[in-house]
C-alpha cells in the first residue's frame, strides 16, 4: 500500500465530517434530505420530514452514507486502492474521475430504480475498476476469507455479483447498478487516458 494521497485523504476527510455534521451534530430537523438523491419526480415521508429532489442532492448524497458500516467500508477501499491510482494519474485526473464516476453511478441507479441514493459506493467502485484496470495483476488481500486475488478477478466478480443482486433483487436496499455504472465509467475512462495495464 502507498501512503495517503492527497485527494484521497481530503475525500475521506469530507465524508467523515459530513456523516457525523449531518447525522449527529447539526442541529436542524430534516437537514438529511439535503443529503440524499432522490428520484426526480418521486418523494416520500420519513420521520415527518419530506424528501423529494433537490439540485444540490447531485453532488451531497456521494459524502453522506447510510450508517458507519457504509462508510467504513467505502472510506477503507478508497484508502487502501485511491492512493495507487491517484499517484498514477495525478491528483486532478484522480478528482475528475472519482467525481465523474459517483455521479453516472447515480444517473445509471436512478435511470434503472425508483427511489433514493446515498453514498460513495459508486465513486468507490470506479476507483476500484481503475485499479484493476492499471494494476490487473497486483494481488489484493479479500476479507473473508482472508486470501489474496488478483485485481483484475476481484473487480470482475464484484461486478458480476452486483450485476446478480441488482436483477434478482437480493439484497435491497443497496445500489447494486449505481456499482456498475461506476466501475463501468472507470474502466473506460482509464482506458481513454490511455493508462491501462500499467503493472
Amino acid at each position: 500500500m502507498l501512503n495517503i494521497t492527497e485527494v484521497v485523504k481530503n475525500i475521506i476527510i469530507i465524508n467523515v465530517i459530513v456523516f457525523f455534521a449531518v447525522r449527529y451534530l447539526i442541529p436542524i430537523p430534516g437537514i438529511e434530505r439535503f443529503f440524499v438523491l432522490v428520484t426526480p419526480g418521486e418523494q416520500f415521508m420519513d420521520g415527518g420530514i419530506l424528501y423529494k429532489f433537490e439540485p444540490v442532492q447531485i453532488i451531497t448524497h456521494m459524502f453522506m452514507h447510510g450508517n458507519e458500516m457504509h462508510l467504513l467500508f467505502n472510506m477503507l477501499g478508497l484508502y487502501f486502492l485511491g492512493p495507487w491510482v491517484e499517484s498514477a494519474l495525478g491528483a486532478k485526473r484522480f478528482l475528475i474521475l472519482y467525481l465523474l464516476c459517483g455521479l453516472f453511478a447515480s444517473l445509471v441507479q436512478t435511470f434503472i430504480t425508483q427511489g433514493a441514493i446515498v453514498g460513495a459506493s459508486g465513486a468507490v467502485y470506479g476507483v476500484l475498476a481503475a485499479f484493476a484496470t492499471m494494476f490487473p495483476n497486483v494481488k489484493l488481500m479479500l476479507l473473508f476469507p482472508p486470501i489474496p486475488i488478483k485485481a483484475k478477478y476481484l473487480a470482475i466478480g464484484l461486478i458480476v455479483l452486483g450485476l446478480y443482486n441488482g436483477v434478482s433483487g437480493a439484497q435491497a436496499g443497496i445500489g447494486h447498478f449505481a456499482h456498475i455504472g461506476g466501475a463501468i465509467l472507470g474502466f473506460i475512462i482509464v482506458k481513454y487516458w490511455k493508462m491501462d495495464n500499467l503493472q
